[in-house]
């Protein structure tokens, strides 16, 4: 039923390790000290491209050769990096056309890393043959468990290379200039191309009036589908190249959560397993860390995930960069697990001595032995982990409640002319997703061409976009049987941000069985309000003007011209039913609402809700595992769910057994079914 990630024999734990910042005589030490917190898995030659291509002709491989071969005398396992995250400044000077172009159409200068234009001929060749020599060279490295191409793509780039190639993705995208005309509505301000050669990239030089808004959506929209297509393209170069010779080596590159530039819900059909890099910043609560766990793990199907890159200790980039307290390292490694991934990976494993990360954290410090508060938590995690051995690795979440978060979705909400800039796509997800999380409702975040049949309820926050075939899926799920839920501003416009006519929501009207006339746009420091099931909550943001179709009302508005009218509608459809909120809310009507629907569908907890207590359930054939993880700052007293083992420490429990889990404690417990 569920599949591991690569070869492995336990949760891997380690990260990343730059010995070619060091001297080589250091380099044995390093290794002591490694094994010693447990270390098994190294991440290599991540930035290396300018060490191992000193020039166009010339490739030195003699230190990389050296560091590969001393991770396999340590029976160290490899995710050997490509290493093309930054190209070597001699590429730069000699081929200036390779530098990316900011959206202020600056050209820029040697420097940073992803400088690379992603449409450049130049990069993409040389990146590609560096990643065909590196698989070529190490092909009979045994210890090499994964490829790990380039390293945290991003960002954009406006140049002529990037212009030149927009028009042929648009030609390969909409076949004529007509449709192209039709599909942006050109004739709109008298936008209308007659020429291919025409087209310019919109930024601040063309339609753009800063980098969150645009005069022409369509344009700005499918520019962001294109920068996201470019960048993949370069991704999958390199995959073609290390796969030439390593056909079995899974190849992933590592992701970055909700990351707005690239549609990783397209990247993840590439990757042959997820990684991504988590880093909360010291705001982020328990339920956004977990959403992007729940994230990442929906960009592949569900399956297992690679935790890739995490800070033992403080970040280096923040404001505030603040030490993470005793117990929560291990509390989020887990945390990471228990929503899907096979590793415990870290940034880094070496702190640097200079430039721009030589203060993030790291399992060897500057003081460069053991005897840190650091260090002893890592080792300690690492045995707990080798301990721990096969259990849990290739083991999934099982959910019957899925949320919908599209990119395109984010893109054309945030890139639309109103109704209103505090309408923000992620936030008004993450209400939802925050909601069930705090019930510990296991969730499924799924991408809107994804199988509903599954689920019995859907949440689809904000669906303004309606892309091809979406509103059948949802249609069939309904009638079948599901529940599904949307809000204000869904339903508005087709897949090239032109205006569905005849009514909003569009093609989900029949669905959700109401017509909504107009929207009101409150400023930050008004709301309206309304009464459900006897509780009052605001009505904020967005206050859709409904009318009924078939559906019943189950709260009205209480105040302006449009009280007593509905904000809160239920349609029975087919064996299913549909819900229209009209309008964002408080936390607690969140709460009230979802749980509701939860009740109705009859979908139960993962386990026992306490305050800031999360459980998750991963599943193999044979067993399943809850974990119970405290991220409070007191203890708080468990009712053990059913005979058990408790996986950390070894321990067998008896059903209703009480026990106290620590303030950042953790516990697993492993059921046989």
């Amino acid at each position: 039923m569920w599949e591991k990630v690569w070869k492995q024999d336990k949760i891997a734990f380690g990260g990343d390790y730059n010995p070619e910042q060091w001297p080589e005589e250091t380099w044995e030490e390093d290794m002591r000290l490694l094994k010693l917190a447990h270390i098994d898995t190294l991440t290599l030659n991540v930035f290396s491209w300018a060490a191992l291509q000193p020039s166009e002709e010339t490739y030195c491989f003699d230190k990389l050769d050296k560091i590969m071969e001393l991770a396999r005398a340590n029976n160290m396992k490899v995710c050997l990096a490509t290493g093309t995250g930054a190209h070597p400044a001699w590429m730069a000077r000699k081929y200036p056309e390779i530098l990316r172009t900011s959206e202020q159409g600056i050209r820029r200068k040697f420097g940073g890393r992803h400088n690379s234009c992603p449409n450049s001929s130049v990069y993409r060749k040389f990146s590609v043959k560096l990643a065909e020599k590196l698989a070529e060279r190490y092909q009979k490295y045994d210890n090499v468990i994964a490829w790990h191409i380039s390293n945290e793509y991003g960002g954009e780039c406006y140049c002529e290379n990037c212009e030149k190639a927009f028009r042929q993705w648009l030609k390969k995208r909409y076949g004529t200039l007509e449709e192209l005309n039709r599909a942006w509505t050109t004739s709109f301000w008298g936008h209308t191309f007659y020429d291919w050669e025409e087209i310019v990239l919109p930024d601040l030089r063309s339609e753009h009036m800063e980098s969150d808004r645009t005069m022409a959506q369509a344009i700005s929209l499918d520019y962001r589908r294109f920068n996201s297509d470019s960048i993949l393209d370069c991704f999958r170069l390199e995959y073609e190249a290390v796969k030439k010779y390593t056909p079995d080596i899974p190849v992933t590159t590592n992701l970055m959560g909700a990351y707005k530039p690239l549609d990783y819900r397209k990247w993840g059909k590439y990757l042959d397993f997820i990684s991504w890099d988590n880093y909360p910043s010291n705001e982020d609560s328990v339920s956004q860390i977990a959403f992007h766990h729940d994230l990442m793990r929906g960009t592949g199907g569900g399956k297992p995930f690679v935790l890739m890159e995490q800070t033992p200790s403080q970040q280096n980039w923040q404001p505030f960069n603040a030490l993470k307290r005793p117990g929560v390292m291990r509390l989020w490694s887990y945390q990471a697990v228990a929503h899907g991934s096979d590793a415990v990976l870290f940034f880094q494993m070496k702190r640097s001595i200079g430039s721009c990360e030589k203060y993030h954290g790291a399992v060897i410090s500057h003081a460069g032995h053991e005897h840190t508060r650091v260090f002893r938590e890592v080792a300690e995690l690492g045995r707990e982990l080798e301990q721990i051995g096969s259990e849990i690795i290739g083991s999934g979440i099982s959910a019957q409640t899925a949320l919908m978060f599209d990119w395109e979705n984010w893109w054309a909400v945030e890139y639309s002319a109103g109704p209103s800039v505090n309408l923000k796509y992620k936030e008004q997800v993450l209400h939802y997703y925050t909601a069930l999380h705090r019930q510990n409702i296991p969730v499924d975040i799924i991408g809107e061409e994804d199988d509903l049949s599954g689920y019995k309820l859907v949440i689809a926050p904000l669906l303004y976009m309606t892309k091809p075939g979406v509103d059948e899926r949802i249609r069939e799920f309904v009638k079948a049987g599901g529940t599904f839920v949307t809000t204000c501003f869904s339903g508005y416009v087709d897949e090239s941000d032109r205006v569905i006519t005849g009514g909003y929501p569009g093609r989900l009207r029949d669905i959700l069985g109401v017509w909504v006339e107009e929207s009101d746009a409150l400023p930050e420091h008004k709301s309206n309000r309304f009464i459900c099931e006897n509780q009052e909550y605001p009505a904020e943001i967005l206050c859709d003007i409904i009318h009924l179709e078939g559906a019943e009302t189950l709260a009205e508005y209480q105040e302006d011209f449009y009280a007593g009218t509905p904000v809160l509608t239920e349609n029975s459809f087919g064996k299913g039913k549909a819900y229209y909120v009209g309008t964002c809310s408080g936390d607690e009507f969140y709460r009230d609402f979802t749980r509701r629907l939860c009740r109705e569908q009859q979908i139960v907890p993962a386990g026992e809700v306490l305050e800031e207590v999360e459980a998750v359930r991963r599943r193999g054939e044979q067993t399943e595992y809850l974990f119970l993880l405290n991220h409070g700052d007191r203890e708080q007293e468990i009712s053990i769910p059913e005979q058990c083992l408790e996986l950390t420490q070894g321990k067998e429990y008896r059903q209703g057994e009480r026990v106290f889990l620590p303030a950042k404690g953790v516990m697993i417990l492993r059921f046989r079914r």
